[in-house]
């Protein structure tokens, strides 16, 4: 193995290990709370404490890359939800349900992405930059399909599911999750004949 091709191994194993570590923090933030402890994250992890601090110096540093890693993940889905799934339809409502999930299982980040940290706020931005052309893509390509009636924007069906989702994690009688699966549902009942 040349120098070359072993940075790059190590640049993969270092790129693998972080994501290892996002995902364990976003588990015991889901379980717990963003304000778990670090060493419930570095158990998940399988890795110590110094190595948590060494590439997020601060919990808010944690929240941010937590944050922007699930947001990233939600983005990739839907060009691969788009090329796997049987139809259009079925794309976006399983986009919309990752989107629900990614809602309702946040526990309190939506109250730490509301501080004064200037820090978190470019998220709502960033949010929006990245998932908000992604639904509408899933959107055109299910109109092109002739599945739902076209016009309908991605921010409004992802403004309208967020709202759906608001304080569905701490009400136990309300399931957020069935009224948006009859919302994406509707969206295919208003599909007009195409001319």
């Amino acid at each position: 193995m040349n120098d070359g091709d072993k940075g790059a191994s190590q640049r993969r194993d270092a790129r693998r290990n972080k994501e290892t570590l996002l995902d364990a923090a976003a588990e015991v933030f889901v379980a717990s709370g963003v304000e778990a402890p670090v060493r419930d994250i570095a158990a998940r992890a399988g890795v110590g404490l110094g190595t948590i601090y060494r590439h997020f110096p601060t919990r808010a540093d944690l929240i941010i890359a937590v944050y922007r890693h699930q947001v990233e993940s939600l983005a990739a889905a839907g060009p691969d939800l788009l090329a796997s799934s049987a139809s259009p339809h079925a794309a976006l409502a399983r986009w919309i349900d990752l989107f629900v999930d990614f809602l309702v299982t946040k526990h309190g980040l939506a109250a730490v992405l509301q501080s004064d940290d200037a820090g978190f706020e470019a998220l709502h931005t960033y949010f929006l930059d990245r998932l908000v052309p992604v639904c509408t893509r899933l959107l055109e390509a299910a109109a092109e399909a002739g599945e739902i009636r076209p016009g309908l924007q991605g921010y409004e069906l992802m403004r309208g599911v967020g709202n759906l989702c608001i304080g569905a994690e701490s009400d136990t009688r309300y399931d957020a999750r069935r009224l948006v699966a009859l919302l994406v549902a509707g969206l295919r009942g208003a599909a007009a004949p195409q001319a």
